[in-house]
């Protein structure tokens, strides 16, 4: 057998919807498993992918802040085939609503406008993320696959990974682009 195809999934900015529906693949994971090896995805131990690389990176989720962009970058300079999981990925989704009021709209009635808060105050320090417009994936990185949906089917997911492993490029229409 030949040597497996390297995966390496990560979520930025969204529900993990997407992640989920990758597990509803249920027992055909254990087919994927036979050609893949899953080096790193937030569900696992190793959460960054290969600094050597990986064959495959999917991202699920949209771009929010200077965390989530950088965890776009780093998987996107480690693979060699980017795909954008997801409607928030793809397109932004949900969260790019949040672009609606902006940043600094969204942040002052979090964490001072709030019914709950006393005395709010937006957190500032070194260690915190910069909030960002919410962009989908390729505003930010180059992406090589777009799967659309919210979240896309298992079957969709399922399809563009095995075309992936036997070297071909999915052909996504029909039911793949269904949404649900």
């Amino acid at each position: 057998m030949s040597e497996k195809v390297t995966v390496a999934s990560d979520w930025l900015a969204g529900c993990a919807g997407c992640h989920m529906s990758f597990l509803d693949i249920d027992e055909r994971i254990v087919q994927l498993l036979e050609v893949v090896q899953l080096r790193a995805t937030p569900i696992t131990d190793l959460k960054h992918p290969d600094e050597g690389g990986v064959d495959v990176g999917i991202l699920e989720g949209a771009v929010a802040n200077s965390s989530t962009e950088e965890v776009a970058r780093r998987m996107r300079a480690r693979c060699k085939t980017l795909i954008a999981l997801g409607d928030c990925a793809v397109f932004g989704g949900i969260p790019a609503m949040r672009n609606a009021v902006t940043t600094a709209g969204a942040l002052q009635r979090a964490y001072v406008e709030s019914e709950s808060t006393v005395d709010g105050v937006v957190p500032r320090h070194e260690d915190l993320a910069v909030m960002q417009d919410v962009r989908p994936v390729d505003q930010v990185v180059p992406v090589d696959i777009y799967l659309p949906g919210c979240p896309p089917s298992a079957d969709a997911i399922f399809y563009v990974l095995s075309e992936l492993v036997q070297g071909r490029q999915p052909k996504l229409r029909g039911k793949y682009l269904d949404w649900h």
